[in-house]
């Protein structure tokens, strides 16, 4: 197995630079204090997430019955449908309810660190979709633990761009981070239709058939 690629997935997806204007935003009203608690929770939440999903991911596809060729059929179109989304310039995991409730939050004055920053807006649907096909694909425990490992990656990546979010927010400027999202976008739409391919050959083996 190939770990580089569910890193590579990993920060395409997540792509912390693609949620930093949302950052900014919620935490306009926000003290130093706040918003370095935010950071850190955030960090630490996006790290769950990915590490829970390569450990205990597959055991909860298998429990319901879906086999792991369906999940990565479907798994990949959602994969492809945030790509789509990222080469739109929109952050993978966003959608506009998301936002609006991260909105009211931040104006209740809640902390918005979890929902909607973290979950869907770090990761979500298409972040755990990754980590279950790829620690389908582990043949040694210690895979695993590398897969779940990333979950460290993917927290400081985080912690790093959103605590650098003011100074990345001037360097890159909106049209840089749109730049930079639509090139993960692409990045993450190859990877994704690899994937599709790959489940749809074991649902459907006469497809990979000599003519």
């Amino acid at each position: 197995m190939d770990l580089l690629k569910p890193l590579i997935a990993l920060l395409a997806i997540v792509n912390p630079i693609g949620v930093v204007p949302f950052f900014i935003h919620f935490t306009q009203g926000f003290t130093a204090e706040q918003r370095r608690r935010t950071i850190r929770v955030s960090a630490f939440t996006a790290c769950l997430v990915v590490a829970i999903s390569a450990l205990a991911g597959l055991r909860i596809i298998e429990f319901f019955g879906i086999s792991i060729a369906s999940f990565q059929v479907g798994g990949g179109m959602l994969l492809l449908i945030s790509a789509l989304q990222m080469l739109q310039a929109q952050p993978a995991e966003t959608r506009k309810e998301d936002v609006d409730e991260g909105e009211s939050k931040a104006d209740a004055g809640a902390s918005i660190a979890v929902v909607p920053l973290t979950i869907p807006l770090l990761t979500g649907p298409a972040t755990i979709s990754t980590m279950v096909i790829y620690s389908q694909q582990t043949t040694h425990w210690w895979q695993v633990g590398v897969l779940m490992g990333y979950g460290l990656v993917i927290g400081a990546a985080a912690f790093l761009a959103l605590s650098a979010a003011g100074r990345i927010a001037r360097l890159l400027g909106q049209t840089g981070i749109n730049i930079m999202t639509r090139l993960m976008g692409l990045i993450l739409a190859a990877l994704a239709v690899e994937i599709m391919a790959d489940g749809l050959l074991k649902l459907f083996p006469a497809l990979g058939g000599a003519t």
